[in-house]
């Protein structure tokens, strides 16, 4: 049966919630593990950058704090919305009777395609990295790059589903990703403009905990949104949605 606008509604608002909490347990962790890193980066930029004399319209300490925390809930609450949307319209296509590996499995192939094919490509850099000469066409190479991940992730779910048995399943999943992958980050065009003299630690740090925001934003989106909808079929009862092929 298809979903109803009540039951879409509180779907999507326990998405919002899971990304509202999402978002700030991220922005906690780039608050703490990541700041210290781009604080380095900044002062090494203001270093070799001759000042121009000029004050930020928001100041580095509300960027680095209540501004950080701001971006980083709203993000979260956007993408619990993105997820409990995609949950109703894919919750009947996916092979399984559980709410919650559904929940799981979406956010994991999100996390996958949208974060991790892209940073494999091209990691973030921090403050004093990059010509800003070539924003826009690190911008759309990025942006290829991430829908190239979703198509590798898409690759993968309609290989599996050729196979019947669990190992042959794992098996052609991973070769169609792989295979993807492998052809976007040929054919996509590399950027290498890290200056020579930028500390390699600072770089490898700051490429790390910017993994670790993505990575802690994603796996609690999806357990939240998941704890989320097991209470909220504990309390109506609404039976599992029938999977189809």
């Amino acid at each position: 049966m298809p979903l109803t606008a009540p039951g879409y509604l509180r779907l999507l608002m326990r998405g919002l919630l899971a990304g509202l909490i999402a978002g700030l347990l991220a922005g906690a962790f780039a608050y703490l593990i990541g700041e210290p890193h781009i604080n380095a980066a900044i002062a090494i930029e203001e270093a070799t950058t001759p000042a121009t004399g000029e004050q930020p319209l928001v100041s580095r300490d509300v960027q680095s704090g209540p501004g950080l925390l701001l971006a980083t809930g709203l993000y979260g609450v956007a993408l619990g919305g993105i997820l409990a949307t995609a949950y109703t319209i894919l919750r009947r296509h996916l092979h399984t009777g559980s709410d919650t590996t559904a929940a799981l499995g979406l956010t994991a192939a999100a996390l996958t395609g949208i974060v991790l094919v892209p940073y494999l490509k091209y990691p973030p850099n921090p403050p004093a990295v990059g010509d800003p000469a070539t924003i826009n066409q690190r911008t759309a190479a990025y942006l290829a790059a991430l829908t190239l991940g979703l198509v590798a992730v898409w690759a993968a779910v309609l290989a599996a589903r050729t196979q019947t048995h669990p190992w042959a399943r794992a098996t052609a999943a991973t070769g169609a990703f792989l295979t993807v992958v492998t052809i976007a980050h040929t054919l996509l065009p590399t950027f290498d403009e890290v200056p020579a003299d930028f500390p390699a630690t600072l770089l490898w740090n700051f490429r790390i905990s910017s993994l670790g925001t993505q990575t802690t934003l994603w796996l609690t989106l999806g357990l939240a949104f998941a704890g989320l909808l097991a209470h909220l079929n504990r309390h109506t009862h609404t039976p599992q949605p029938a999977t189809t092929g």
